[in-house]
């Protein structure tokens, strides 16, 4: 017997009419179609805009913020810990590369970035 269920469901804020076949107590999608226009992100904290001249310090991989230990105008010495990154789940320091002052935090913990994004920048 053929059971047809017409389902909403959202993804990343999306939401989608999905239709689900039933067969033999299993579900199969059949179809699935955005239902409505994406709905508006929750805004984050603004981010402080990279200093002009500074070096940026860009995530290798992508991950989700896990902890910022650093705060603007905090004097870092070569090897400290700038930004914690988790990425396929392990935690990753990312580390000053030289010693600087730190110009601004471009990420809020919990926040995820993708490969190359600007995390903090370094004076």
């Amino acid at each position: 017997m053929l059971i047809m269920k017409n389902l909403k469901i959202t993804v990343n804020g999306v939401v989608y009419d999905v239709q689900v076949e039933e067969v033999d107590g299993t579900a199969a999608p059949a179809a699935a179609a955005p239902a409505a226009a994406p709905k508006a992100a929750p805004k984050a904290a603004p981010k402080a805009a990279p200093a002009a001249g500074g070096e940026p310090v860009k995530s290798p991989m992508p991950g989700t913020i896990l902890n910022v230990p650093v705060k603007v105008g905090q004097s870092v010495k070569a090897g400290d810990v700038l930004v914690v990154l988790e990425a396929m789940k392990m935690e990753n320091e990312i580390k000053a590369g030289r010693d600087a002052v730190i110009a601004s935090i471009a990420v809020n913990k919990g926040e995820s970035v993708d490969t190359g994004a600007v995390l903090v920048t370094l004076n």
